[in-house]
Parts: structure tokens; C-alpha cells; sequence
């Protein structure tokens, strides 16, 4: 029986471990922030294990720990993101200490609302936030403006705004119109940043309430405002082997 642990890539280690996805741990190997047994790596292409003795920025990372999520039901106001330059407050301050490090899984802009991911695992949530993973995304959206039968038809066959490519939206009423007041009900897959917003803009529709409902299996349900709770780990997927 060989007791010898696992080798594998340096980044794909250290986002297991929290630390950073792999694209960001590439770029913090780039940046020479990483040594390996004393000595600074220059290539991704390393390969550990849990007896080398791994640091970035000075700090010793130690075993992977078990992979977490949690839901968190985000209010409007907080921006997902670790520091913010313009000094707004950010979701990561307003999380439990007990959590520790966690990264999002996906972002809801500033103003939007309702379920957040978070989990300890670079490499899952690099996993769920993949388009080719085919994870649905929904949505109540408040939207200003007049929605007609056209509307949805131009969301369901996708769209081109300012260069981008979007793909098909799912769109429905989630209550009959108000005047030039309509509730949504939006489904997506891609989750490109401020997606909907962009969509809705180019169809003479302004987004002025955005609430994330599910992410994949995971619902918002009736978390409360600026609560958490942290999904069983029977229910975290697994990520597939590279």
C-alpha cells in the first residue's frame, strides 16, 4: 500500500486549499508570490503535495482543508469583491468570521440582490461558474419600460450588445404588467457580468430591482436578508478530474 500522498499542479493545490481560482494562483506564481520549500516558483507547472511546504506572500498554507459552501442572501449595497478601491462596504466584510477565506462563486453587482455562493474551493467554484457546467441561473427582475411578445422573443434567440455575444434568456411575467411596471421571472446559463441589466437596456428596459432566486440546485428560499447558511456536504457537487 503506497502511503505517499498525491502529487498535483501547484495551482490546482492552492485552489482547493481557498487560496484563489487557478487562473488567479497562475497570475500570483507570475507575480513571484509563491514559494515552494523555500524557493519562489516561476512556472505553473509545479507539482506538490501536503508534506512540501507551501506559502503566498509570506504565509504558510497548510492541508487542503475539506471543501465548503455556503448560501448568503446579499442585500443591495455591497459589492462582491475582497477590497473595493472607492471604499464601499463589500460582501466579504459583512460574512461570519467562522467562515474564514471564501471566494464567490459568480458576483451580483452592487445593486443586486438575493443568492450568493461561496465556497473555500478555488477549483469548485471555478466548476460551477462555467457555462459548459450548464448551471441555471434565476431571477425575479423589475423592469421600467413596455414588455410586449417581442421581448421575450429577442431574449430567447440571444443577443449582440456593444460587440458581445449573449446567449438565449428565459423570460416570463412573474405577475401581470403594472402600466410600464413589469415583475420577471429570467432564466440564464452564461452569467456574463451585469448580463441582464445590459439585455434589458438594449430592448428599452431599465432594471431597477434584481433578485437572484436559485444558482443550479441551490435556492434562495427563505434566507434572510444579510443571513447565511451552509449547504450540507452530501449536496456539493464534485468536481470532475482535469
Amino acid at each position: 500500500m503506497n502511503d505517499e500522498p498525491d502529487n498535483e499542479r501547484i495551482a490546482k493545490w492552492l485552489a482547493r486549499a481557498g487560496v484563489a481560482s487557478r487562473r488567479e494562483v497562475e497570475r500570483l506564481i507570475l507575480a513571484g508570490r509563491v514559494r515552494v520549500n523555500g524557493k519562489v516558483l516561476d512556472t505553473p507547472a509545479t507539482l506538490v503535495n501536503d508534506l512540501d511546504q507551501i506559502e503566498v506572500d509570506g504565509t504558510r498554507i497548510t492541508t487542503k482543508p475539506a471543501t465548503r459552501l455556503w448560501r448568503y442572501h446579499k442585500p443591495a449595497g455591497l459589492v462582491t469583491t475582497a477590497r473595493d478601491p472607492q471604499g464601499r462596504p463589500t460582501v466579504f466584510g459583512s460574512l461570519p468570521k467562522d467562515w474564514g477565506r471564501v471566494i464567490s462563486i459568480g458576483r451580483l453587482d452592487l445593486n443586486s440582490e438575493g443568492l450568493l455562493l461561496l465556497t473555500n474551493d478555488g477549483a469548485l467554484a471555478r466548476y460551477l461558474e462555467l457555462p459548459s457546467t450548464g448551471l441555471r441561473r434565476c431571477y425575479r427582475v423589475r423592469v421600467h419600460g413596455i414588455v410586449t411578445p417581442k421581448t421575450f422573443t429577442e431574449l430567447k434567440k440571444g443577443m449582440l450588445v456593444d460587440g458581445v455575444q449573449y446567449g438565449p434568456i428565459e423570460a416570463s411575467f412573474a405577475r401581470p404588467a403594472n402600466g410600464r411596471n413589469a415583475w420577471l421571472d429570467v432564466t440564464l446559463t452564461e452569467g456574463k457580468n451585469r448580463e441582464i441589466r445590459k439585455v434589458m437596456n438594449a430592448l428599452d428596459l431599465e432594471v431597477n430591482r434584481l433578485i437572484r432566486l436559485s444558482y443550479g440546485p441551490f435556492e434562495l428560499g427563505e434566507l434572510e436578508i444579510g443571513k447565511g447558511e451552509e449547504v450540507p456536504a452530501k449536496l456539493i457537487p464534485t468536481v470532475p478530474a482535469p
